[in-house]
């Protein structure tokens, strides 16, 4: 799951960003509004955590004009102000929860947990394709009576191909998605864990193939 963070206190940001990615998220950091909505135009994000003193675009303009974008991922606003006619401007441009600073990185993680959950349980849970199911709560694969749990990388990547079966996803996307654009992690990242896949889906006996296009990318396709 990746995340967007939009923090100016560099301090905070970098332990915002240690924190997170120890918990499996893949997070970037960004230090202004302006930036925060550059990012937030590529779509790549799953949700948000979002300052409200930020220099060039405050957190409630960003917030607003990403709403009136149309994007409706998960945004987590931070404060450092406690007055509650603050946090109800926060949550009536959009925002869907408020977290005051100080405030302890457990609960952080936490509301985090719950903001992408949400985000989760508004959609459908289970994702299908062929004969193969995807439970998002779980990282379950099924087909048929077999199923086995993926590992985080790799449901991220089957996420990405069920969503949409039969587009083409490229290397580059599935490197900016999931391990982000500033990784030092090779390409040929993805290439092994295609091939886990791939192994994953003839052990659960799946009429679906995970196609690789020459110079495009990878797809999911129904075997014939």
């Amino acid at each position: 799951m990746r995340l967007l963070l939009a923090e100016d206190e560099k301090e905070l940001s970098d332990a915002l960003v240690a924190i997170l990615k120890h918990a499996n998220y893949t997070v970037d950091a960004v230090y202004d509004g302006e930036e925060a909505l550059d990012y937030l135009d590529t779509g790549v994000y799953d949700g948000v955590i979002l300052d409200i003193m930020m220099p060039k675009k405050d957190g409630i303009t960003v917030l607003r004009e990403a709403r009136a974008k149309g994007m409706t991922l998960p945004i987590l606003i931070l404060t450092a102000k406690s007055e509650i006619d603050d946090k109800v401007l926060g949550l009536d441009a959009g925002a869907d929860d408020y977290l005051t600073k100080p405030f302890s990185m457990k609960e952080l993680l936490a509301r985090v947990r719950v903001m992408t959950r949400r985000k989760a349980e508004s959609t459908d849970n289970l994702l299908t394709f062929g004969n193969l199911t995807l439970d998002t709560a779980t990282f379950e694969l099924k087909c048929g009576e077999k199923s086995l749990r993926l590992a985080n990388k790799e449901f991220q990547m089957m996420q990405m191909l069920m969503v949409s079966p039969g587009q083409i996803i490229s290397t580059e996307k599935f490197m900016d998605k999931i391990w982000g654009w500033d990784s030092e992690t090779e390409l040929n990242v993805v290439w092994v864990y295609i091939s886990y896949l791939r192994k994953k889906l003839q052990n659960l006996g799946a009429n679906v193939k995970l196609a690789a296009v020459r110079g495009s990318g990878y797809t999911l396709e129904k075997l014939s």
